[in-house]
């Protein structure tokens, strides 16, 4: 067995408050670990440098096909960078692609995937990527989704929501836990102790709570106003724009809310998304 744990998600699902918790849970401090310190706790494994450094030459050179083909070798040295747990963070769907695996099994010690009601990542994506939510839910859909290769990440097999969602969370067991966005926010506490245990870092009550605390939205809204956030999207102008479950509600219309129902109904109702339907509001102006 390997030392990687993956800290997975689709896009605009909870990562990287997961990661946040997870860097200040490791570190045991009495302040916040700073945003800009989060690299330090978790690697992503999309990173160009990565990429390059195994390819010899600029990751923005390769082909999709050469990226494919090279995750291994990139798994394999980040897992060599020490001998003990590595936190990765990645955005790929769970499998292969062209018989190449999305994530080296054999550096791989388990994974934490956050799912999220995809309506609410519709909206999220929305106003990160400067979509509006109709090429957004579109997005959500499309099977054949990957992000582009540029000088900020290489590519990353995506696919549909609920592609994404199956591939993960069919792996559940011991080594592989699922969170959904919506307990975390309802009880940090008892949610992020699952992903602790994973690591063996559930056994002080009090390091977990206050790692929740560090990591609480309001807390990292606040980072970002100080200090601002690498991560956030030239498209917006707030990364922690707002964590709240149920915005879709007031975002989508109601065609738009039964059409990501239609296209994601059995992964919705297996992590208890479809019973609102999207006909429990008052519908907007279409």
């Amino acid at each position: 067995m390997g030392n990687i744990v993956w800290l997975a998600s689709y896009p605009k699902s909870g990562n990287t408050w997961l990661r946040a918790f997870l860097a200040n849970l490791v570190a045991g401090a009495e302040e916040p670990v700073a945003l800009a310190e989060l690299p330090q706790y978790c690697e992503d494994e999309a990173r160009p440098e990565l990429f390059s450094a195994v390819a010899g030459r600029p990751s923005t050179t390769l082909t999709f096909e050469e990226i494919c083909a090279l995750r291994s070798r990139v798994h394999a040295a980040i897992a060599a960078q020490s001998p003990g747990t590595r936190l990765v963070k990645t955005h790929n769907c769970a499998g292969f692609i062209e018989r190449h695996p999305l994530h080296e099994a054999t550096v791989t010690a388990g994974a934490i995937y956050v799912v999220r009601d995809p309506r609410d990542v519709a909206v999220s994506m929305s106003h990160h990527f400067g979509l509006d939510l109709d090429a957004a839910i579109e997005r959500l859909g499309d099977d054949r989704v990957a992000t582009a290769n540029d000088e900020f990440f290489v590519t990353q097999v995506l696919g549909s929501w609920s592609h994404h969602v199956r591939s993960w969370a069919d792996l559940e067991g011991p080594r592989v836990v699922v969170l959904r966005y919506e307990d975390l926010l309802a009880d940090p506490v008892a949610g992020f102790t699952r992903a602790a245990r994973l690591l063996k870092l559930d056994g002080d009550r009090g390091r977990v709570e206050r790692a929740v605390r560090h990591a609480s939205f309001s807390g990292l809204s606040g980072q970002e106003t100080r200090e601002g956030f690498a991560e956030r999207s030239e498209k917006t102008e707030r990364f922690f724009r707002d964590g709240r479950a149920g915005q879709w509600r007031t975002a989508l219309t109601l065609a738009q809310a039964a059409r990501v129902l239609a296209r994601h109904g059995a992964q919705m109702a297996r992590f208890g998304y479809a019973e609102a339907g999207g006909g429990t509001r008052e519908p907007l102006d279409e």
